[in-house]
């Protein structure tokens, strides 16, 4: 019996009414699974996570939700050999389920650990420093960001079931806001999987995610201003769904991943045999058969020098032609199935569609030999390269799409030439270049750039490590102008921040720290009673203080220093030389001559809970120091950030450096690593 999909709603499985869709596989066409969402209370899941998943959410810091993506991905990696084992029903064959499962998997990775490492152990992300909007500054300025009180809706393409979900539900939940699913029907089977085991796990808070296996119904009608929508398809839908009046009046954020003729420009000094024209062509072979082309940062457009484009045409029909194309399951398969056969009949029409402006010089038939499989009942398609002569004069090569293993070469007379074509593609999320000419790739990043959402330039001192024109990663964004949707997703705590709300907040020093839990210079200080460093972690308050006493620093101070350190810039040792630069009277002291004399009134020497100093932060020296005068520090506790379970927690001093007429010669912010209660109490 056919397995009817269930959808994930308050909580619980549910099968929506009536027989639903029937969902086939690429490979055999033999049915996976029915869905359906008929039935189902669309508000009172928007309700549910917004009630009980944001509110669950919220309650977690941005580390503690990091930990919990850590711990999920971590579980993930556990289960994922059934995910594999059914992934190959949607035409993947191993390395592309590779990319699609632990790829999204390992995007939970990443976003945890960009989470702990570059936000704060917090409820509030502090968007820059603070701005000082008054002569005196007793009131400032600072940009925060909270997370928004709605649910992130997650519309999700067919080509990849599982990175597609989870590089989009990463920073929603790290931002604190719940989501709600819905995957392309034609893969969802596989989504409806992945979610079941996330469920399964425990892992997640009650109302965090919500899955729907089918239409949405009236979703749309019941959005607000609180809510985001991220969709990843075709431009026309994207269109469609952004028009919706719930979202035009209520100004619902929408994030779109659309369509995207995306481009590959071989530089002009990459002639054959040269390691880059041969890595050209390794890549846009992978580009156009990982996946059988259903990706939509592959190769559509192949840009090369016109003397050399007959020959990257051959070296390219080559390459195709050693690809094995069948059972995903076999390991002598290299490309497996589109996704459906609906998916391969629209890849047929819109070669159809670019075959009348261009020629087809490889590929293009309907009978060709398979592995391990019936080619009458999959989803096959042969690789297929065309060749346009004319790519300036050719509208159909910028502006169809076939979502499928198939290419265009389109040759160039100059850089001019080749900049063009590629802004002809009216938007993209991603171009590469192959050049070994930084001054080629300059040249063409400049001149293109504002058209795609990425850029990747390879040559032979980075092939080796380069992850290629198509791979998407979350350190950067992914997205791209125009066609390509406007949008971005991902891009580290960029994401993050696309389900937050940005505000001005306006007060006072005082007011600004209590509510960012950053000390602000101007706020109180606080005296700490004992030294600073004589405090655990716990024990330290924000706005803790001290004063040092003075130091003078003599000219038998700073030439010791030049000596001791080598470093003998004239500043420093020549008083005649030192004269002459306009921004000195004579001899002046090391800037980091200061900074140590700085951490030898501040520092509190004996054995404590302050465990190692690991940096300093936005050094700035703002006036000269001359032998004579004499040098005060004030260090108050800034930022305070547990790191959970390791012992300790992060601390931020501000630091300011002040001369005997109590000007400001030197400001940074000084870190360090200071022992809880726990650990301070097991060494002492």
């Amino acid at each position: 019996m056919t397995k009817k999909l269930g959808n994930l709603v308050l909580d619980r499985w549910v099968e929506g009414d009536g027989d639903g869709t029937a969902l086939t596989s690429a490979v055999d066409g033999e049915a996976v699974a029915t869905l359906t969402s008929d039935g189902l209370d669309f508000a009172g899941i928007l309700d549910h996570a917004r009630r009980v998943g944001g509110s669950n959410l919220r309650k977690l810091t941005f580390h503690e939700r990091g930990e919990m993506l850590k711990a999920l991905a971590q579980y993930l990696m556990e289960h994922k050999q059934e995910l594999y084992t059914l992934s190959t029903q949607t035409g993947a064959t191993r390395s592309d389920s590779w990319v699609d499962i632990d790829g999204g998997i390992s995007t939970l990775f990443v976003f945890s650990s960009k989470s702990r490492r570059e936000m704060p152990n917090d409820h509030v992300y502090l968007d820059g420093p603070p701005e000082q909007i008054s002569r005196n500054g007793t009131f400032l300025g600072q940009h925060i960001c909270t997370p928004k009180l709605g649910a992130a809706i997650h519309i999700n393409a067919f080509n990849f079931p599982c990175w597609g979900m989870l590089e989009k539900l990463a920073p929603a939940l790290i931002a604190g806001v719940p989501a709600i699913v819905k995957p392309a029907s034609s893969t969802a089977y596989l989504t409806e999987l992945m979610v079941r085991r996330i469920q399964a796990s425990g892992i997640l808070p009650d109302g965090a995610l919500q899955l729907i296996c089918g239409g949405v119904s009236d979703l749309f009608d019941h959005l607000n201003c609180q809510d985001t929508i991220a969709f990843t398809g075709s431009k026309g839908t994207a269109e469609f769904l952004q028009a919706h009046p719930r979202v035009v009046s209520d100004s619902v954020a929408f994030t779109a991943e659309t369509d995207s003729l995306n481009s590959s420009i071989l530089g002009p000094d990459a002639l054959p045999g040269t390691p880059e024209f041969d890595l050209f062509i390794k890549e846009v072979t992978r580009e156009m058969t990982a996946k059988a082309g259903q990706k939509c940062t592959a190769i559509r457009r192949i840009i090369a020098p016109a003397p050399i484009a007959g020959e990257v045409v051959e070296a390219l029909a080559r390459s195709l032609g050693e690809i094995r194309i069948g059972n995903p399951a076999s390991t002598d398969v290299d490309m497996g199935a589109l996704a459906s056969q609906g998916q391969r009949a629209e890849v047929r029409d819109r070669v159809k569609a670019l075959a009348s402006q261009a020629d087809i010089v490889y590929g293009g038939h309907d009978e060709f030999d398979v592995v391990d499989a019936d080619i009458g009942k999959g989803a096959f398609f042969m690789p297929t390269l065309l060749h346009c002569e004319n790519p300036l004069s050719s509208a159909a090569v910028h502006s169809v799409e076939a979502f499928g293993p198939v290419s265009t070469v389109l040759p160039y007379t100059s850089l001019d030439e080749a900049i063009e074509l590629s802004r002809l593609g009216e938007g993209s999320l991603a171009g590469s270049i192959v050049t070994n000419d930084d001054g080629v790739a300059r040249e063409l990043v400049l001149g293109t750039a504002a058209y795609h959402g990425r850029m990747v330039v390879i040559n032979r001192h980075c092939a080796a490590e380069s992850t290629g024109h198509g791979s998407p990663l979350p350190h950067l964004v992914h997205g791209g102008p125009g066609r390509a949707g406007g949008g971005e997703e991902m891009g580290g705590i960029r994401g993050v921040k696309h389900y937050m709300q940005r505000t001005a907040i306006q007060g006072s020093p005082q007011t600004l720290t209590a509510i960012g839990h950053r000390w602000v210079r101007g706020a109180d200080q606080l005296d700490p009673g004992v030294h600073p460093f004589r405090k655990t972690f716990e024990q330290l308050a924000i706005g803790d203080t001290v004063v040092t006493d003075s130091r003078e620093v003599t000219l038998d101070d700073i030439q010791h220093f030049a000596d001791f350190t080598g470093d003998t810039f004239y500043a420093h040792t020549d008083e005649e030389a030192a004269a002459k630069n306009p921004f000195f009277e004579g001899r002046v002291a090391h800037g980091y001559l200061i900074v140590s004399f700085a951490a030898g009134l501040f520092v509190d020497p004996e054995f404590g809970p302050v465990l190692a100093n690991y940096g300093v932060d936005d050094l700035r020296f703002a006036q000269p120091v001359n032998y004579g005068d004499s040098l005060r520090v004030r260090l108050s506790c800034k930022q305070k950030t547990l790191r959970a379970g390791t012992g300790y927690g992060e601390v931020r001093w501000d630091a300011e450096i002040t001369n005997q007429d109590e000007e400001i010669v030197a400001r940074y912010d000084v870190l360090t690593m200071v022992a809880t209660n726990e650990q301070w109490a097991s060494v002492q």
